[in-house]
């Protein structure tokens, strides 16, 4: 007979917890513990347990020994806690569900059919992987079993509690069981095992109904709800509920109607925030019973504290409180009350009166820089009366949640710094809370009104900072010298004054951040040079010309600069740039205006960059001192009928400037035919990017020429010498006829499957093509379908200003030798006399999204197949590559980008970090596995990770 055949009819409820080991560090090794509730009413021992690991091997017969003697739970006289600890080693990364199979659940439970010839499981799913380091699954420290009174709410939080803080998320799912039972699920190498495979196959236990079903207890006494003001709360009359949060575990079933055993399971999913993502990397299940009795009993009423938040250091003291319900004469009796928590230890919770009346209990926790997290502690607490025998006792209970964040950076300063270029030195203590991960500076050019709150953690867009660095935790100090996208300083500007806060951040899983600094400023004398003017001076395809000026810079305390001074005035074309070409090098301070001639006024808006740079003589070392003002464009004004009966002009035009246009509206001229002056027709208000204004003169003849241009007038807000800064626009004409009727384009897809499914693919001279092609329409209604040609315009991102790629005369468009097939597309129709359409749709297309990795390379030195890389791949951003051997540690590691020739490029050296060819050492052959983060340069920046092995053959 096998030993577990005398296991029937005791079973109540259960779950499983799993630990790594931190004692050998053996990331595969792991210990868990199981706890199960047991039916005192039944003589079976449960001296041993059947547990199945989720690797195809189980514990051998007898089984798992329990630890100890069965335990009590306080104020439960008639359930056991029995309690088994194993462990296991695994024979590799991966998922696995570890499970149990116990025979059988002790009868009588009324939401299944059969419960005394029913096997009980519970499993729990772990994730073994080296880049999420060693995980402890989440923990349920609130007993599996409660009593609930007849016709009252029943309350249970599991008080789940995961010491990594994870994010936890509760489902309830159906009580499970096990169709082939021990015998017919263990199999070998067990000697004296069962036929099986050691893979438990669960099903749901036989017509398993939630305790609120009305079947439960037929049409003649339908479950319904009673009054309760909690969540949800109670609508009296209406069919009962049974419901868990999914975000605390708490359960509320409101409300029983019928006396005796109901089991119900739900699960605990373990989610955790990654630089790649939220990702789950676990499962408990939880198959708790609840035992429903008949007595006059009330259940008593707690109160807890309001949730709170707290600086870490600081102590944590509730007072909880609770009294008997003593509502329609009922008893009022002593209570016990409990607290539930993974916090407890250290934490404590102590009672100090029982009453009746009134039942009171403190709790204590002194919080340190460990605790700070982003989720909350949940502690739960629970009172229990103590009504005469054979009265059962009833419970409530409620949550209480403890916010801990990190204390506020202190001592932050900033000084001018020294040097060629205008920069801050900021200093600040050590953070107390060594454990944080890294500390966030951030700068804004003038004082914030911001105020953190006693637990407003890091700093909010609203605040008006710009974030500039990131250093280690255990920094003090921080040069900002105002460093451009490729790391060149260009210093802060002179005359302005740039105020900073820095917080700080602590690691994943557990995440929080700290309360943001106090903020210091620093204010900088001299000025730096302004752009002040960009104006059209004559409009012409080939005869355009530009005026462009700026303010001088005037060093700080009049000390003269450094170095040999000059002026670099680059040109870009478009709102938005994104390359400028030199067109001039002033190397006199007092040159403050350029003309930029042989310019396309009448077709395009430019954009100009101006450099102040100081260079020194070629025995000085220094590199040279380049500080950029803010970029000015020029205005850019287009005019189009605003109707199919051409009775008005609409006039619009944009701009992009480092001062302020929009304090003063913007004046529009026009002039009738070729020759003649211009008139002011009216004035219109500008934003900061531009307007409109409708000229609806009822002079205007439809089929005569007019031209238009507008002038802006701006200023830099404080600075009185820079009060009026008008600007014109390049002169636009057009025949006020019909508009141009708008086009409909349509974007040919890229084949992205046939990509994939090339043997190598990008080869060096591999590049995409977009192909357009486009209809005219018949809006607007009356619209002139005559066009002589098409502007066609292009962004690489779903937003964002268009470029103009072109025109064409033909319906249609090729966008070739492009890096990657992802952008958007928009076109005009050109009609008489220049005039321009509607813009027609836009029409876009994403990157394609494929990586795959090959299996197997041979870095044997004949340059054949001699590195580990993508076999074919879309384009992507950045791929960030870990190997690791059969045990689990680490023997490469790089991060590689869209810049580099080749991604990834492992040519089989190790350990972590060192190419074979560099330093000699070389990994062994054999199988490796490995870890590939990718980011798609999609329009999501999509993040994908890929798992898989590869071998070295050499």
């Amino acid at each position: 007979m096998r030993p577990d055949a005398a296991w029937a009819t005791h079973l109540r409820a259960g779950d499983i917890q799993a630990k790594p080991d931190t004692v050998t560090g053996n990331p595969r090794r792991v210990f868990f513990k199981m706890i199960l509730y047991t039916d005192n009413s039944s003589n079976v021992p449960a001296d041993f347990a059947t547990v199945f690991y989720g690797d195809g091997t189980s514990s051998c017969p007898p089984g798992i020994p329990r630890f100890g003697p069965r335990r009590a739970i306080p104020g439960n006289t008639d359930t056991s806690v029995n309690i088994y600890y194993f462990e296991h080693t695994y024979p590799s990364s991966g998922s696995f569900t570890v499970s149990y199979i116990g025979e059988n659940r002790n009868p009588g439970v009324l939401n299944m059919d059969n419960s005394i010839n029913t096997n009980f499981f519970i499993s729990t799913t772990i994730t073994i992987d080296p880049a999420l380091g060693r995980n402890r699954s989440p923990i349920l420290t609130a007993p599996a079993v409660d009593k609930a009174g007849l016709r009252q709410v029943y309350l249970h939080n599991p008080a789940a509690f995961d010491a990594d803080g994870d994010s936890l998320a509760f489902h309830l799912r159906p009580s499970q069981m096990v169709p082939l039972g021990i015998a017919g699920t263990q199999g070998p190498p067990c000697t004296g095992g069962g036929s099986g495979t050691n893979t438990p196959a669960p099903v749901s236990v036989a017509n398993f109904r939630y305790p609120n079903d009305p079947s439960i207890t037929g049409s003649g006494n339908p479950p319904v709800q009673v009054a309760y003001n909690g969540v949800p709360p109670g609508v009296p009359g209406a069919p009962a509920v049974f419901v868990q949060d999914v975000y605390t575990g708490q359960i509320t079933w409101n409300a029983p109607v019928a006396l005796g055993f109901y089991n119900v399971a739900f699960e605990v999913e373990e989610w955790r925030r990654t630089p790649l993502g939220r990702r789950r990397i676990g499962l408990v299940v939880r198959d708790m019973q609840i035992i429903v009795t008949a007595s006059n009993n009330l259940r008593p009423i707690i109160t807890v504290p309001a949730d709170i938040c707290v600086v870490a250091g600081q102590t944590v003291t509730g007072n909880v409180t609770a009294v008997d319900d003593a509502t329609g004469g009922a008893q009022q009796t002593p209570i016990s009350l409990f607290a539930y928590s993974g916090i407890i230890p250290p934490a404590t919770f102590r009672q100090s009166q029982t009453g009746p009346p009134l039942a009171q209990g403190t709790f204590t926790w002194q919080t340190d820089c460990s605790n700070v997290a982003r989720q909350p502690y949940l502690v739960v607490f629970k009172a229990q009366d103590s009504p005469t025998a054979p009265t059962a006792p009833l419970i409530d209970e409620k949550p209480w949640r403890i916010t801990v964040v990190g204390p506020a950076p202190q001592n932050l300063r900033a000084v001018p710094g020294t040097g060629t270029v205008t920069n801050a030195v900021l200093t600040w203590n050590p953070y107390i809370c060594t454990n944080a991960s890294q500390i966030y500076i951030y700068r804004k050019v003038n004082s914030s009104t911001f105020v953190p709150g006693p637990c407003d953690t890091g700093i909010p867009a609203s605040a008006g900072y710009t974030r500039i660095g990131v250093v280690s935790a255990t920094t003090t100090t921080f040069t900002d010298s105002n460093l451009d996208a490729n790391g060149v300083a260009q210093g802060l500007d002179r005359g302005q004054t740039y105020c900073y806060r820095i917080y700080a951040e602590f690691p994943l899983p557990a995440g929080g951040a700290s309360i943001a600094s106090q903020e210091t400023c620093v204010s900088f004398q001299g000025n730096g040079a302004r752009m002040v003017k960009v104006d059209v001076e004559n409009t012409g395809v080939t005869t355009g010309q530009m005026q462009v000026c700026w303010t001088r810079p005037r060093p700080a305390g009049g000390v003269p600069f450094e170095g040999t001074p000059s002026y670099v005035l680059s040109r870009g074309e478009g709102l938005a740039p994104t390359t400028f070409t030199p067109i001039a090098t002033l190397s006199s301070l007092a040159d403050t205006c350029y003309t930029d001639t042989r310019l396309n006024t009448q077709d395009l808006q430019y954009t100009y960059k101006l450099e102040f740079v100081r260079t020194f003589a070629p025995g000085d070392s220094r590199a040279p001192v380049r500080e950029a003002s803010p970029t000015a464009s020029s205005v850019r004004t287009s005019a189009v009928p605003t109707s199919a009966a051409a009775t008005a002009v609409r006039v619009s035009w944009t701009y992009n400037v480092p001062w302020d246009n929009a304090s003063r509206p913007a004046i529009i001229f026009r002039r009738t035919g070729t020759t003649g002056a211009f008139a002011r027709i009216g004035t219109a208000p500008t934003t900061a990017t531009g307007g409109t204004y409708t000229d609806s003169d009822p002079t205007l003849v439809k089929g005569q020429t007019y031209y238009y241009y507008v002038q802006t007038d701006g200023q830099y807000p404080g600075i009185a010498y820079l009060n009026s800064l008008p600007n014109r626009s390049q002169i636009r004409s057009l025949v006020l006829n019909s508009p141009p009727c708008t086009p409909k384009l349509t974007l040919e897809p890229t084949n992205c499957d046939e990509l994939a499914a090339r043997p190598q693919y990008p080869t060096p001279n591999d590049r995409y093509t977009n192909r357009l092609s486009w209809t005219l329409t018949d809006t607007p209604t009356g619209c002139d379908a005559t066009v002589t040609g098409y502007r066609v315009y292009y962004r690489p991102t779903p937003t964002g200003a268009f470029s103009f790629l072109g025109t064409t005369t033909q319906p249609n468009f090729v966008h070739n030798d492009l890096p990657a097939s992802g952008g958007c597309y928009a076109v005009q129709a050109v009609g008489n006399g220049g005039v321009l359409s509607d813009t027609s749709n836009v029409a876009c297309q994403d990157n394609c999204l494929f990586f795959m990795l090959p299996n197997v390379f041979t870095p044997n030195g004949d340059n054949q197949n001699a590195v580990f890389r993508p076999k074919n791949n879309s384009p992507v951003r950045r791929v960030h590559f870990q190997a690791f051997n059969r045990w689990g540690v680490k023997v490469f590691e790089n991060t590689t980008t869209a810049s580099d020739p080749v991604l990834i490029n492992w040519d089989g050296g190790g350990p972590v970090g060192e190419a074979a060819s560099g330093t000699g050492k070389t990994t062994a052959d054999g199988v490796y596995y490995y870890l590939a983060e990718v980011e798609f340069a999609d329009f999501n920046n999509t993040k994908r990770t890929y798992k898989g092995w590869v071998e070295i053959i050499r």
